[in-house]
């Protein structure tokens, strides 16, 4: 690969890059965008979360949710060290914004970003109460493990190891959502208050997804950086979400 042209059709016909020294300005800048997106919001969601385990009804609940938080931060370090490889200064990055502030809660966001960093839109909004942030754990937990399992795809190695290591993680995290939403919907008080916040962070989740038809999707999959247009994951968790709350009975 002695020539940029040969590194775009090496990436476009499914090879793989494993260090930064060969990866070229494009490539790279993609890369980092696609990396500052999970740590801000790994860093953006844990720092939310955390409110929640003074919330919790129970000892076993605050176990719980201490562990989301401390996993979550822990992933977002995890891709952080990557990042740190392309000279990202690690303590400046943690200190460049208040993970834990908020918009208001009817505040209209832009589907997928908002503000200086780079959270998704969903973790500006603020968590209203234990059974709140359980049902936004359930649901964004399903679009998480869509999204990772589209991450752990892409053509830098480095990136694709570690986020196959973080799922299952992330994915136990729903796993105790939805065994919590569980016990909730058991009381007619809180299935109904369990009904509100579905309501409400539904189609908020859905907006993690993008726009249906992504102008650089097409650039993207030639890198190797994506392989599923928006439209077809965001149709797969809708199915997902559909039919676990259908078995919580919450449809």
């Amino acid at each position: 690969m002695s020539s940029m042209a040969n590194i775009d059709d090496y990436l476009a016909q499914g090879g793989v890059l494993t260090s930064p020294d060969n990866v070229p300005p494009r490539y790279r800048g993609e890369l980092l965008r696609l990396m500052s997106s999970f740590v801000d919001s790994e860093l953006a969601g844990s720092a939310g979360f955390a409110d929640a385990i003074n919330m919790a009804p129970g000892i076993k609940e605050r176990i719980a949710a201490s562990r989301i938080v401390l996993e979550k931060t822990d992933h977002a370090e995890r891709v952080l060290d990557l990042m740190a490889e392309f000279g990202t200064d690690k303590a400046r990055y943690n200190s460049a914004h208040d993970w834990a502030a908020r918009l208001d809660r009817d505040a209209k966001v832009a589907a997928r970003r908002q503000g200086a960093d780079m959270r998704l839109a969903v973790f500006h909004l603020p968590l209203q109460g234990w059974i709140d942030a359980v049902a936004m754990n359930v649901l964004m937990g399903l679009a998480t493990d869509i999204h990772l399992a589209e991450m752990a795809k892409v053509s830098y190695a480095p990136l694709a190891e570690t986020i196959r290591d973080i799922r299952p993680r992330e994915k136990r995290h729903t796993e105790l959502g939805i065994e919590e939403l569980g016990k909730v919907v058991a009381d007619e008080t809180g299935r109904e208050e369990a009904c509100v916040s579905v309501a409400y962070w539904r189609p908020r989740v859905a907006d993690t997804f993008g726009e249906a038809q992504s102008q650089g999707f097409e650039r993207l999959r030639a890198m190797g950086l994506r392989s599923r247009p928006n439209d077809e994951l965001l149709h797969e968790w809708q199915a997902v979400a559909n039919r676990q709350l259908q078995e919580l009975g919450l449809a």
